[in-house]
């Protein structure tokens, strides 16, 4: 592992840290909002993909999950498709069986919603509806535009995490040693919560408001 990048991915996967916990580490930020799991129990981390459908077609998407690569996390944003289903059980096939890409995020509705729970695929997205994109290039290119280069150097190489809980995004500037020492420090101090409350029998105000335990200097020195 040779970027901090790797060892955010890694750390995180290897010990499961959860959307919650990731969006505390950014300030209570960086979430996807209105997208949650079709199939519940999935855990994925990994590097975004960021591919763009507009103008209520799929053509980008087709052309731009060609370059998406094995362990990517691939982000479908959707601009001006009203309420329509951007993919369905074929695109989503192509990505993760074919691509071996680890999740699909989109901020937009999917189709085929009894082929992609039967599969049990890991996709995130805001709901289902048989009502699909054309397949026809856009009238009007969006790739270039001032919109596409910001979204693109936004999500574009960023770290996704997926749960039950939705999907947060690791922004490329946040992919520090900073950043990760965040993440050890948020997942002991889970450790010490949890602890405080089930073998203290602390309350909560005084474990998260009061903070207790930073008072037990014999309690702190065991945890060194």
């Amino acid at each position: 592992m040779n970027t901090w990048k790797e060892k955010i991915i890694d750390y995180i996967r290897r010990n499961r840290v959860c959307t919650t916990e990731v969006a505390d580490c950014l300030g209570k930020s960086g979430v996807i909002e209105n997208v949650m799991p079709i199939n519940r129990g999935h855990f994925k981390v990994g590097n975004v993909k960021w591919v763009v459908a507009d103008h209520e077609s799929n053509w980008n998407v087709h052309k731009m999950i060609i370059d998406a690569q094995e362990h990517d996390v691939v982000f479908i944003e959707a601009i001006d498709c009203k309420h329509r289903a951007i993919i369905g059980e074929l695109v989503s096939k192509y990505i993760l069986l074919y691509k071996q890409a680890e999740a699909i995020i989109c901020n937009a509705k999917f189709r085929d919603a009894a082929a992609l729970i039967r599969e049990n695929y890991p996709i995130w997205c805001t709901g289902l509806t048989p009502v699909g994109c054309f397949n026809k290039e856009p009238q009007e290119n969006i790739v270039g535009t001032e919109w596409y280069n910001e979204h693109n150097a936004l999500y574009d190489g960023a770290v996704a995490v997926c749960d039950d809980c939705g999907v947060v995004i690791i922004p490329k500037d946040q992919l520090t040693e900073e950043f990760y020492d965040k993440l050890v420090r948020i997942e002991e101090q889970e450790d010490i919560w949890f602890d405080r409350l089930d073998h203290f029998k602390e309350t909560t105000f005084e474990i998260v408001c009061q903070k207790k335990y930073l008072q037990d200097e014999l309690y702190m020195s065991r945890r060194k």
